[in-house]
């Protein structure tokens, strides 16, 4: 079973990442969905999406849960009903799941692609990397500040929130491995400890409070 990669935060809080390599009916073994993530599953024409929601249950079984201990609110955000906190992510063939005993948390895995050149400018001041000229190395920054500011959506999980105007990512390295983050919105400033970490063409990216 190809559990990617565990990563512990802290005391509370634990990051776990699932490669997808197994077929579907692999996938579905030892898994047990509730009637309503059974007819979402069913619902998906990729093959791919029902490989990655059936190994994204297997991450919530290594971290101590099941199907049935997931709930989603009126906006789509994940939640555990034991009062934990978590966060989903699923990019091609890896998902990964952050879950937080006490904080909210919020996780982003994503392909790193030339695409995000083009589409840099609707979630961040572009100008601001006029600097790097690397394209590689562009891309890849251009990633995790994409990253970043998702998993600080995912937490906040708030129509209106705007990427490119309420969300700041502080500047920073590729080789820093974390930066920092903050949301300004409704009159509220709430400031984020973000990490990331690059594998085989992927970033992942979670944010976790600032303390």
């Amino acid at each position: 079973m190809p559990l990617y990669n565990t990563l512990t935060v802290g005391t509370s809080i634990k990051v776990y990442i699932w490669k997808i390599e197994e077929s579907e009916n692999a996938l579905g073994k030892g898994i047990e969905l509730t009637q309503h993530c059974q007819n979402r599953m069913n619902g998906m024409k990729s093959e791919m999406h029902r490989r990655g929601f059936l190994s994204i249950r297997h991450l919530m079984a290594e971290a101590g849960y099941v199907d049935a201990d997931l709930f989603y609110d009126e906006v789509g955000k994940p939640h555990l009903k034991d009062g934990k906190h978590i966060s989903i992510t699923h990019s091609n063939q890896f998902t990964g799941i952050i879950v937080g005993e006490t904080d909210e948390v919020g996780i982003d895995i994503e392909m790193q692609r030339d695409k995000i050149l083009r589409i840099a400018h609707k979630f961040t001041p572009i100008e601001e990397y006029s600097t790097i000229a690397n394209t590689e190395a562009l891309v890849r920054k251009l990633t995790v500040v994409w990253g970043c500011k998702e998993s600080l959506y995912k937490i906040y999980a708030e129509k209106g929130l705007s990427f490119l105007h309420h969300i700041d990512i502080k500047d920073f390295s590729l080789s820093d491995g974390h930066t920092k983050g903050e949301i300004l919105y409704k009159g509220r400033n709430t400031s984020y400890d973000i990490r990331f970490l690059e594998f085989e063409g992927f970033t992942c990216v979670y944010a976790i409070p600032f303390n």
